[in-house]
């Protein structure tokens, strides 16, 4: 049997580490930096035991695409990028947009204080 895992939320700090891709479509090309990226984290998430959970957005202003993307740890990076298809499907974004990426790790929980 097949469970799925769930993403939930710690009250302190746990080492998790995030991949931040900004990605600058170009004019009129929100959409298709959208579903390029999507394909890309989709066939991480079924083929990598380094990912986590990821969430896509678009910003209002039709300029803008974003992933954060939680990873194992900073190495799972160079794991992605070394496999073929990734890459090649990573580099669609070229044609669409320019991008950039940084990795990131966990330094502090921040909740309401209610």
């Amino acid at each position: 049997m097949t469970t799925i895992p769930t993403p939930t939320f710690s009250a302190s700090p746990v080492p998790t580490t995030f991949v931040v891709n900004v990605i600058h479509a170009h004019p009129g090309k929100q959409e298709e930096a959208f579903a390029v990226i999507q394909d890309v984290v989709h066939y991480v998430a079924e083929r990598k035991e380094g990912f986590l959970w990821s969430t896509l957005s678009k910003s209002t202003d039709g300029e803008t695409v974003v992933n954060v993307e939680a990873i194992q740890g900073t190495g799972n990076v160079d794991e992605f990028f070394s496999d073929p298809v990734f890459a090649e499907k990573f580099r669609k974004l070229d044609e669409v947009s320019r991008s950039e990426f940084h990795i990131y790790t966990v330094g502090d929980l921040v909740l309401p204080k209610r």
